[in-house]
Protein backbone atom coordinates (compact mmCIF):
# COMPACT_ATOMS: atom_id res chain seq x y z
CA UNK A 1 0.00 0.00 0.00
CA UNK A 2 3.04 2.80 0.79
CA UNK A 3 4.74 1.82 -2.21
CA UNK A 4 1.64 2.47 -4.32
CA UNK A 5 1.01 6.14 -2.34
CA UNK A 6 4.81 7.21 -3.09
CA UNK A 7 4.64 6.08 -6.42
CA UNK A 8 1.36 8.35 -6.72
CA UNK A 9 2.96 11.06 -4.73
CA UNK A 10 5.82 10.50 -7.26
CA UNK A 11 4.10 10.83 -10.31
CA UNK A 12 1.53 14.09 -8.92
CA UNK A 13 4.88 15.75 -7.85
CA UNK A 14 6.28 15.51 -11.02
CA UNK A 15 6.67 19.26 -12.74
CA UNK A 16 5.09 20.64 -9.29
CA UNK A 17 6.83 23.74 -7.67
CA UNK A 18 9.85 23.00 -5.38
CA UNK A 19 8.43 19.60 -5.46
CA UNK A 20 10.56 16.72 -6.11
CA UNK A 21 10.49 12.84 -5.61
CA UNK A 22 13.07 10.87 -4.52
CA UNK A 23 13.04 6.99 -4.01
CA UNK A 24 9.11 5.20 -5.76
CA UNK A 25 9.47 1.98 -3.34
CA UNK A 26 10.31 0.95 0.17
CA UNK A 27 13.90 -0.48 0.80
CA UNK A 28 14.18 -3.58 2.38
CA UNK A 29 13.69 -1.86 5.81
CA UNK A 30 10.71 -0.35 4.95
CA UNK A 31 12.57 3.03 4.26
CA UNK A 32 12.07 5.87 1.85
CA UNK A 33 13.52 9.08 1.35
CA UNK A 34 11.66 12.14 -0.46
CA UNK A 35 12.18 15.76 -1.73
CA UNK A 36 9.86 18.24 -1.15
CA UNK A 37 10.89 21.72 -1.29
CA UNK A 38 14.11 22.68 1.01
CA UNK A 39 13.38 19.07 3.25
CA UNK A 40 14.54 15.62 2.47
CA UNK A 41 11.14 13.31 3.77
CA UNK A 42 11.94 10.15 5.32
CA UNK A 43 8.89 7.99 4.89
CA UNK A 44 9.45 4.14 7.50
CA UNK A 45 6.69 1.53 7.72
CA UNK A 46 7.52 0.60 11.00
CA UNK A 47 5.69 -2.66 10.79
CA UNK A 48 5.72 -4.04 14.38
CA UNK A 49 4.05 -1.28 15.62
CA UNK A 50 1.55 -1.30 12.31
CA UNK A 51 2.11 2.80 12.17
CA UNK A 52 3.86 5.00 9.32
CA UNK A 53 6.46 7.59 10.62
CA UNK A 54 6.91 10.74 8.41
CA UNK A 55 9.76 12.91 9.34
CA UNK A 56 12.26 15.47 8.24
CA UNK A 57 15.68 16.12 10.39
CA UNK A 58 15.57 20.15 10.95
CA UNK A 59 19.51 20.10 13.02
CA UNK A 60 21.24 18.54 15.55
CA UNK A 61 20.46 18.56 19.13
CA UNK A 62 22.72 21.62 20.76
CA UNK A 63 25.00 20.77 23.09
CA UNK A 64 24.58 23.45 25.11
CA UNK A 65 20.89 25.35 26.20
CA UNK A 66 19.07 21.74 25.75
CA UNK A 67 16.65 22.58 28.47
CA UNK A 68 15.87 25.47 26.62
CA UNK A 69 15.78 23.78 23.38
CA UNK A 70 13.43 21.19 24.51
CA UNK A 71 10.93 23.66 25.92
CA UNK A 72 10.92 25.07 22.69
CA UNK A 73 9.71 22.72 21.05
CA UNK A 74 7.50 21.40 23.18
CA UNK A 75 5.75 24.60 22.32
CA UNK A 76 6.04 24.83 18.95
CA UNK A 77 4.67 21.12 18.79
CA UNK A 78 1.74 22.61 20.98
CA UNK A 79 -0.21 24.23 17.96
CA UNK A 80 2.91 25.47 15.37
CA UNK A 81 3.55 22.23 14.36
CA UNK A 82 -0.11 21.22 13.06
CA UNK A 83 -0.43 17.18 13.01
CA UNK A 84 3.27 16.73 13.46
CA UNK A 85 5.72 17.38 15.91
CA UNK A 86 8.96 18.04 16.78
CA UNK A 87 10.89 15.09 18.63
CA UNK A 88 14.61 13.91 19.26
CA UNK A 89 16.01 11.18 17.21
CA UNK A 90 18.28 9.06 19.73
CA UNK A 91 20.62 7.12 17.28
CA UNK A 92 21.56 10.41 14.98
CA UNK A 93 21.21 13.28 17.81
CA UNK A 94 19.29 15.41 15.68
CA UNK A 95 15.85 17.23 16.05
CA UNK A 96 13.30 16.34 13.55
CA UNK A 97 9.90 16.97 12.52
CA UNK A 98 7.41 14.14 12.47
CA UNK A 99 4.37 12.39 12.17
CA UNK A 100 3.02 8.76 12.56
CA UNK A 101 -0.14 7.15 11.51
CA UNK A 102 -1.97 4.20 11.77
CA UNK A 103 -1.46 1.65 8.57
CA UNK A 104 -4.72 0.23 8.78
CA UNK A 105 -6.69 2.97 7.89
CA UNK A 106 -4.37 5.09 6.21
CA UNK A 107 -5.65 6.63 2.27
CA UNK A 108 -3.66 8.38 -0.18
CA UNK A 109 -5.30 11.61 0.61
CA UNK A 110 -3.38 11.65 4.12
CA UNK A 111 -0.71 10.10 3.24
CA UNK A 112 -0.32 13.22 0.67
CA UNK A 113 -1.28 15.39 3.65
CA UNK A 114 1.39 14.34 5.93
CA UNK A 115 4.48 14.20 3.24
CA UNK A 116 3.07 17.94 3.14
CA UNK A 117 2.50 18.58 6.44
CA UNK A 118 6.21 17.81 7.42
CA UNK A 119 7.85 18.96 4.57
CA UNK A 120 6.12 22.57 4.89
CA UNK A 121 6.81 22.63 9.09
CA UNK A 122 10.51 21.70 8.65
CA UNK A 123 11.02 24.20 5.81
CA UNK A 124 9.36 26.84 8.26
CA UNK A 125 11.54 25.99 10.92
CA UNK A 126 14.70 24.46 9.89
CA UNK A 127 16.62 27.87 9.20
CA UNK A 128 14.18 29.69 11.86
CA UNK A 129 15.21 27.35 15.07
CA UNK A 130 18.81 27.88 14.20
CA UNK A 131 18.46 31.61 13.82
CA UNK A 132 16.65 31.79 17.02
CA UNK A 133 18.63 29.48 18.97
CA UNK A 134 21.42 31.45 18.22
CA UNK A 135 20.46 34.17 19.20
CA UNK A 136 19.99 36.19 16.06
Amino acid sequence: MVNAYLARYAASSRGGAGSRAGANTLDETGYAQLQHGSATIGVNVLEAQGVLMVFAPIMAVPLSGREAVYRRLLELSFIATSDAAFAIDRSRDEVVVRCLRRLSALEYEEFEDIVTTVSQVADTWDDALLRELRGG
